[in-house]
């Protein structure tokens, strides 16, 4: 999910007015208690299992890629459930939907048991709703920050607007990371919010995307990035902001409305909480039914004080370095899994770099007709015939699949034609893999803070490639090139693809109708690229 135009459009006029505010978010002047990761989860079941397996693979970990949006519902329920000391989670959007309410209730169960929680939440797309899960830190066992914070805390969009113009040099800064952490010993990490639509099981709209399950020493690099921006300044405890610590009533009120969601699904038989009571897919992986692979793996991560080092002002880490470096040793084949694709000037030279020297590149991004925000696709827009012209293959996917086969969803949903991109996924040869937030786009370059794993596993590429070649069957897919100078049709596109099982050439822009294509090209006009 990315900002409303409304408050892209007034942040610029505001930047180029009064220059914006750049101050620390409210409630940063109150006393806070650092913390750290769990630190023995060799005494946990789990720990136990996997630190002996890991000395038999030479320290390495173990990861397996969960691309099935209901069972990455699941497996998470599964981990809270089996989680005997501590869960941290970390999440750019915690919608209270569904699925949202449902793992709450499972947090509340954890710490009912004593199980220690933190949550580190981000502000920037939060929602009316969204701010109950606030009532969990009334539990004892419960602490939940947020990162950079609204002073409003309410959901009147144009008083958020309003506070995002007086301060939205801080207010443009996010936190995009997406991890969850299981006792310091098994982890999740991708591009997943948590949301009805991310686990895809809603029928108004499904994102596709993936986690990576993680057990072994890496776990324990990915604590240390989240005690990195538990313990920052940006991390404000949910007791000092506006209204105080949520109250023992709230808590109670709220714990009676997801028990109760709990139990009514659990009678209603829903498919996805019948699933997470099955025990699969965590068992299936702990067990050795659902085989995990062993390999070394690179913890990719920006420093919460990316704006600072992007701004010359201090030193510390950029997710965005060591990937591209990786993208530059390619030899042969670059494939690239992304929902917004706005490069940088650094990303399209890298592209087309890598085309001089006859590497293969192939991108699946969103289009049109599925695009989840339509100012993403309008900077993306102006990036394709220089692609195309450099021979970059580019595959846009439609709302409307002809086959649901890697897609991480059922026939049965797919058939709504409600479906979007949101993994982010790069294949480097099709031996080793980046999973992770990171869009190839200019905000997750320079604006938000992302994380990521790269995996130098032949058999996760090769899974992930194969997962790719699913998805740009023509069925799925358009698949864009340039017509030649002086086509009749005038236009500079076509986007084939292959509906009822004959081939379709389209020379207009596939769209959900004229006045989506009509925005589109008005939004290209606005000089929102950094933004995007």
């Amino acid at each position: 999910m990315r900002r409303p135009v409304l408050a892209l459009v007034l942040a610029l006029v505001a930047a180029a007015a009064l220059g914006g505010c750049s101050t620390l978010p409210p409630g940063s002047n109150f006393p806070k208690r650092a913390s750290t990761a769990f630190a023995q989860p060799q005494n946990t079941q789990l720990g136990r299992q996997f630190a002996d397996e890991s000395r038999q693979h030479k320290g390495n970990s173990a990861f397996r890629i969960i691309s099935v949006g209901a069972e990455g519902f699941a497996a998470r329920v599964q981990m809270i459930d089996a989680a005997e000391r501590s869960l941290d989670l970390q999440y750019f959007i915690f919608r209270a939907d569904t699925t949202g309410r449902l793992m709450t209730g499972a947090l509340l169960r954890a710490a009912d048991r004593g199980v220690h929680l933190r949550m580190l939440l981000d502000d920037g797309a939060t929602v009316r709703g969204d701010e109950q899960i606030l009532a969990l830190a009334a539990h004892p066992q419960v602490e939940i920050r947020v990162f950079n914070p609204f002073a409003y805390r309410g959901h009147i969009a144009l008083v958020r607007a309003v506070e995002f113009i007086f301060a939205g040099r801080r207010l443009d800064y996010r936190m995009h990371n997406k991890l969850f952490i299981a006792d310091n010993a098994s982890a999740l990490i991708g591009g997943r919010n948590i949301g009805d639509e991310y686990f895809q099981v809603d029928p108004d709209r499904q994102f596709a995307d993936d986690d990576v399950f993680v057990v072994g020493p890496t776990v324990q690099k990915l604590s240390g990035t989240f005690d990195e921006y538990w313990n920052d300044a940006l991390a404000i405890p949910v007791e000092n902001l506006e209204g105080g610590r949520p109250t023992e009533a709230a808590l109670a009120m709220y714990r009676a409305q997801v028990f109760e969601e709990w139990r009514q699904a659990q009678t209603d038989n829903v498919p996805f909480v019948k699933l997470a009571g099955s025990g699969e897919p965590r068992a299936g992986m702990v067990e050795g039914r659902l085989p995990l692979v062993w390999s070394e793996a690179q913890v990719v991560c920006d420093s919460p004080s990316k704006k600072s080092i992007t701004a010359g002002k201090t030193i510390g880490r950029l997710m965005y370095e060591p990937v591209a470096q990786a993208a530059r040793a390619v030899k042969s084949e670059l494939l690239l899994i992304t929902p917004y694709f706005v490069p940088t000037p650094e990303e399209m030279d890298l592209l087309q770099d890598l085309r001089g020297r006859n590497v293969r590149v192939r991108v699946l991004t969103n289009s049109l007709e599925s695009c989840p925000e339509i100012t993403a696709q309008s900077g993306y827009d102006k990036y394709r015939v220089p692609l195309l012209r450099s021979g970059v293959e580019l595959y846009e996917v439609r709302a409307h699949l002809g086959s649901s086969r890697g897609s991480g969803q059922s026939a049965k949903i797919s058939r709504y034609g409600n479906y979007a991109l949101h993994g982010k996924l790069f294949v480097f040869d099709r031996k080793k893999m980046l999973i992770g937030s990171m869009n190839l786009d200019q905000r997750s370059q320079r604006i938000n803070t992302e994380i990521g794993l790269i995996i130098g596993s032949t058999d996760l590429a090769q899974q992930t490639a194969l997962r790719f070649e699913s998805m740009v069957k023509p069925e799925n897919c358009y698949a864009l090139s340039l017509n030649p100078a002086g086509a009749p049709n005038k236009s500079r596109l076509t986007w084939r693809t292959e509906e009822s099982g004959r081939v379709v050439d389209y020379v207009r822009e596939p769209g959900r109708s004229g006045w989506q294509r009509l925005q589109a090209k008005m939004l290209a006009l606005v000089p929102l690229e950094r933004e995007l």
